[in-house]
């Protein structure tokens, strides 16, 4: 008798053990869905906030999550409301299941579902439906393999993802960005409540339809997580008597141009993280829109700001309306080809003050000139005679300007604005002329701010970018007394808005025949540049940059910040004195085509163009041949030795690199080579 119930016993081990293998196996052959969850695209500012985002390719809004980011109350009622053993149990709950049967016998309807929140995944992951017996046991098999390949946060996430929320919205974050405009990483306990009620019934539920219901849902769940001790009766009721929403809100579209053209540049990319700041990115998206009212029905604008040190563009706005036919707000205007009228005057001061040709005291002469066909006007057709090479640039004179583009030769402008960072197109591809100087070249409004930067930067060129780069000093273009001697002129020219003068420099310009308008500027950090127009290149009757240009930029840069950051002060090499105390050559701007002295123009012969010269502690050799004594040797556009007579001279040097070494000769011609010394 023992012996017979002995292998009875072992009997019915052997067959559970049997029935459990073939169970095992049964769920280890079970044919898993893809578990890659596509989501969109999305462009997202410096602090990680939101600027743009796409649908994945079959047109629902599903974002990428991070369980560890969400509300952990969202978290907690989502736990406690639909599966409070889901870190028990391994896939199926089987006191739940047998829970909701026998409220449902007893009522005589459905009172509570038995599904953990692994079957709801497994649901969702093959999008089956939950009323037939084939579809619950499929989702009961998946369920239980799932478990056995993930772990219970993975599982989680998958449920962050694919979680229906109304309409075409998936997943906790598009719900809540789409329904609160804001991430899931905070919550109130209402919005927490009604994200965790919607999935149960996504269209049923949605508040911008069925408002009763959704209330309804969400104070169910603000209950049961009272009930589990989550929140506070006080809390709860608190919650129950906040405004569901009553629409869907859009979704970020921040920079739209930019973010488009990051996009297209990376296609592959799921999230690209930019500079821009999205508040600043707000406020002046806004300055746009203020600044185009009463401006005309097709006039538009566009705007750029970045930190001159670093390089970061921080706000991109390429239009007042990404979607404004009458305005063509399509068209990204920070990157179309416009003339950039005077606002490359700056760029020929500045080379004029490093080649040692002119200072800010110099004397030149604005009178009538030509230049074989080419006579250049002022803006106004008046002439001020003498002037100093200061009050020149302020006004924006343009024969002042076309006559030092002459002296430093067109092609090596254009030379230098490629060396800046612009990408320079003369029409026609033509040879540059003297026109360039006056705005005859097509340039971008990024150019332009790439150049003001590099400007700023004490002459140092860095590429303006939206994306995040290594800090680096920058190329050397021009020399730190050449940027600072132009940014001390700009500095001076009266704001539009009547504030103290010296705190900004900045500049304007109107392109021939009215159809641009620019003005750009920086002070201690940032750079601005404004452009306003029409898009399609017609001319806007009446259009100046000093009057419609310069004021947004003034207040794009208080929008950046309150009070600008201040100017540098001047370099220690800085010549700051008056015209009666410069070197002699320096005193009057003379054309070379009023060089009528005879003799040979003078030479350096020593060191070679080009040369990498050792120093070794010692002066540097340096001599002149041709040429009319005394001469004036200037290093970086500084005066060394004024007036001597020797043609050969020893040059103390305190600094190492790169070096242009400068003579000038009694007649006011020059020569100049670049070397470069070491120590």
């Amino acid at each position: 008798m023992k012996a017979r119930l002995v292998f009875a016993l072992a009997a019915a081990l052997w067959g559970a053990g049997t029935a459990r293998d073939h169970f095992d196996a049964w769920i280890a052959r079970t044919e898993l869905p893809p578990l890659n969850i596509a989501t969109g695209a999305e462009v997202v500012a410096r602090d990680g906030q939101l600027l743009r985002a796409w649908t994945v390719a079959d047109g629902r809004w599903r974002l990428a999550a991070q369980l560890q980011t969400t509300d952990p109350l969202w978290r907690g009622m989502l736990l406690a409301y639909e599966d409070r053993r889901f870190y028990r149990h391994s896939g199926i709950d089987l006191r739940a299941m047998a829970r909701a049967a026998w409220q449902s016998a007893r009522a005589g309807r459905v009172v509570s579902g038995g599904s953990t929140l692994t079957m709801q995944v497994a649901r969702l992951l093959e999008e089956s439906g939950t009323g037939r017996l084939a579809g619950k046991l499929r989702q009961m098999r998946l369920a239980l393999a799932l478990e056995r390949q993930l772990s219970k946060d993975e599982i989680l996430g998958l449920y962050l993802h694919l979680a229906p929320y109304g309409g075409n919205l998936e997943g906790l974050r598009a719900a809540s960005l789409s329904w609160f405009a804001r991430e899931p990483s905070r919550l109130t306990p209402a919005q927490a409540a009604l994200l965790v009620a919607l999935p149960q019934a996504p269209e049923a539920r949605r508040p911008d339809r069925h408002l009763a219901r959704a209330k309804a849902g969400r104070d169910r769940v603000l209950s049961v997580a009272e009930a589990a001790g989550l929140l506070e009766p006080e809390a709860a009721q608190a919650a129950r008597s906040e405004a569901l929403p009553r629409a869907r809100r859009p979704f970020p579209q921040l920079a739209p141009h930019l973010t488009d053209r990051l996009r297209r540049e990376d296609p592959q990319s799921l999230r690209i993280a930019t500079t821009i700041d999205a508040a600043l990115q707000t406020r002046l998206e806004a300055l746009a829109r203020e600044a185009l009212r009463g401006a005309g029905e097709r006039v538009q604008i566009a705007l750029l700001l970045a930190d001159h040190q670093s390089g970061e563009i921080l706000a991109s706005v390429g239009s007042a309306a990404y979607d404004n036919d009458a305005r063509q707000g399509f068209v990204d205007m920070t990157r179309a080809l416009r003339s950039p009228g005077s606002t490359l005057k700056p760029l020929v001061y500045a080379m004029a003050f490093d080649e040692g040709l002119a200072h800010p005291e110099t004397l030149m002469e604005d009178r009538p000139v030509s230049f074989g066909a080419y006579a250049p006007q002022n803006f106004d057709r008046r002439f001020r005679g003498t002037i100093r090479v200061a009050e020149a640039l302020r006004a924006s004179l343009n024969i002042p300007v076309v006559t030092l583009t002459e002296a430093l030769g067109p092609e090596r402008l254009v030379q230098a604005m490629r060396r800046a960072g612009m990408r320079p197109v003369i029409p026609g591809r033509a040879t540059p002329g003297l026109a360039v100087a006056l705005g005859g070249v097509g340039v971008t409004l990024e150019d332009l701010s790439t150049l003001y930067a590099m400007l700023a930067r004490g002459g140092r060129v860095r590429p303006l970018s939206p994306l995040p780069q290594a800090r680096d000093e920058g190329v050397r273009l021009l020399s730190e007394v050449a940027a600072w001697q132009t940014g001390q002129i700009l500095a001076g020219i009266p704001p539009p808005d009547g504030s103290p003068d010296g705190r900004i420099a900045w500049k304007t310009g109107t392109s021939y025949g009215h159809r641009d308008a620019l003005a750009l500027g920086w002070d201690g950090r940032y750079v601005a540049g404004v452009w306003m127009g029409r898009a399609d290149g017609t001319p806007v009757p009446g259009a100046f940059g000093a009057d419609l240009a310069a004021p947004v930029l003034f207040q794009m840069l208080a929008r950046a910040r309150p009070q600008p950051v201040p100017l540098p002060p001047p370099p220690p090499a800085t010549l700051m004195v008056e015209n009666a105390r410069l070197p002699q050559p320096l005193q009057r701007f003379r054309p070379r085509g009023a060089i009528l002295a005879p003799g040979t123009a003078p030479e350096i012969s020593f060191p070679p163009d080009g040369a990498e010269v050792a120093l070794e502690g010692a002066p540097l050799l340096a001599r002149v041949r041709g040429g009319t004594a005394p001469y004036t040797w200037l290093a970086n556009g500084a005066p060394l030795q004024i007036a001597t007579r020797a043609e050969e001279v020893q040059l103390a040097l305190a600094s190492q690199g790169p070096l242009l070494l400068s003579v000038i000769d009694a007649k006011g011609r020059a020569a100049r080579v670049r070397v470069t010394l070491s120590p």
